[in-house]
């Protein structure tokens, strides 16, 4: 197990994460890609904790992700089924769990702040905490053709994953506003969402 892990997680992350499986008696499936969610936890009617992570993330994204489906197991086991699946019991499980991976010798001298301030009060996803987001998507393997959309010029066709086109209007707040072509309507856009702009 430690050998599988050694390939999806930073090298010092290996034996306090194989610790984890171990002591909460996890089933881990690593599986393909979904556009939808890096990780789940399900407890199957037999009793057995399976969590499944996206083969497809960094390093980093993965330890946190399994950390973060780790969390929701503990707070169950801990709490009781009948909490909020990302309240104050979840939070604390994960922070306790991730305070002893927030170290240089795992996270690059890049992240490693954003991590630490991150799980001072972590939030359903990593996703929604932009400056974080970004940095840990800097060690993502990125097609050429793909590019985050702070980097679109105004005024810019792009296209996303599910095919839709848009243009490129402006920043409001953190986000920008963009029209989609067919319909027509305005929709916001994280910085670091990901896009093939349109030539042309």
């Amino acid at each position: 197990m430690s050998e599988v892990l050694l390939k999806y997680l930073p090298e010092h992350a290996v034996e306090p994460v194989f610790e984890l499986i171990k002591t909460n008696s996890v089933h881990l499936k690593i599986v393909n890609e979904r556009v939808t969610r890096h990780g789940d936890y399900r407890r199957h009617p037999s009793g057995k904790h399976q969590i499944t992570v996206n083969a497809n993330l960094n390093k980093y994204r993965f330890l946190i992700t399994l950390v973060h489906e780790i969390a929701h197991l503990a707070a169950f086991e801990k709490y009781g089924r009948m909490i909020k699946p990302h309240g104050n019991e979840w939070k604390i499980t994960f922070q306790r769990l991730m305070i002893p991976f927030i170290r240089p010798e795992i996270f690059p001298n890049s992240v490693l702040p954003l991590v630490a301030n991150h799980f001072r009060n972590p939030t359903a996803s990593s996703d929604t905490d932009a400056r974080l987001a970004f940095a840990l998507k800097q060690f993502d393997e990125r097609k050429p053709d793909i590019h985050f959309i702070h980097e679109v010029p105004s005024g810019s066709f792009f296209r996303i994953k599910n095919g839709r086109v848009f243009q490129k209007k402006g920043l409001r707040v953190k986000r920008y506003e963009c029209l989609e072509v067919k319909t027509g309507k305005l929709y916001l856009f994280n910085a670091n969402a990901e896009v093939e702009i349109i030539p042309g």
